[in-house]
């Protein structure tokens, strides 16, 4: 067989998840050898459904899209427990926001902001890392963050207009909010699916034995480089949905297809 090949986002709590398998601290799956790609979580989606890669990080939303081809694994993926994407706008905003900057639209955070705001705005589909810039400079009302700049969007004197993981809270009675789930290629079959996530499993309870032997991979392609900021964003969306999403899991992933339905 050839080499398998997994893309994921460079963002920490992906790095996290798989670094102890990218370094080698873990046996690959079913001894095969691997090749990793990184890419923006929009690209994810879009190589997904081209299938372009076996094993893919994509957004949840995306992931309900793409069972004809490819099996939602158990773990790896990223659920929301008290965080979530934030609408954002500057500090001197009044009104309602209608040019929103989105990180992609077929992401999670699109859904849950499409949802919640009932599709009255435009969005403005750009990379994740240039909202802020987009924001402050007036290009559109307002930015949809995710990742670890989520986290951190007073740090660029912007304001909190919508948090969506406590939207998403009140809505669906504290389900997890899923963000992002591992695909993986039907065809490669049940054992290697079983192997691939075995060998997840052991790299997320590797990185979570040795920090210290994952942590400086993490940091090299993370977009905020301070070390509280990393631990934070790896906290808020590693947690036991990333090693089995469990009945609950699976349940906010029907939650979220529902929403999907109703847009």
């Amino acid at each position: 067989m050839n080499p398998l090949t997994v893309a994921i986002s460079p963002c920490p709590n992906d790095t996290f998840i798989f670094g102890a398998w990218i370094l080698g601290l873990t046996p690959p799956p079913a001894g095969l050898d691997s090749r990793f790609f990184w890419h923006d979580v929009q690209e994810l989606n879009q190589g997904a459904f081209a299938a372009s890669w076996d094993v893919i990080k994509v957004s949840a939303a995306a992931a309900l899209r793409l069972q004809d081809r490819f099996t939602i694994l158990p773990c790896g993926g990223a659920f929301g427990l008290e965080h979530g994407p934030k609408l954002v706008t500057r500090e001197d905003f009044r009104g309602t926001p209608r040019r929103i900057a989105v990180p992609g639209l077929d992401t999670t955070a699109m859904c849950v902001l499409n949802a919640a705001l009932e599709g009255r705005f435009t969005p403005v589909p750009m990379i994740f890392h240039s909202i802020v810039d987009a924001v402050l400079a007036g290009e559109v009302d307002a930015g949809l963050l995710i990742h670890e700049t989520a986290l951190v969007f007073d740090r660029y004197g912007l304001a909190l207009h919508t948090d969506l993981g406590e939207w998403w809270r009140r809505r669906t009675d504290g389900l997890p909010l899923p963000l992002g789930c591992i695909l993986a290629r039907r065809e490669l079959g049940e054992d290697i699916h079983d192997a691939i996530g075995d060998c997840i499993r052991a790299s997320i309870l590797h990185a979570r034995a040795d920090r210290a032997s994952v942590m400086p991979f993490i940091a090299s392609l993370a977009r905020e480089l301070d070390a509280a900021t990393l631990e934070q964003h790896i906290a808020a969306y590693v947690n036991g949905f990333s090693l089995d999403m469990g009945p609950d899991g699976r349940a906010a992933l029907n939650t979220l297809q529902t929403f999907r339905d109703l847009s």
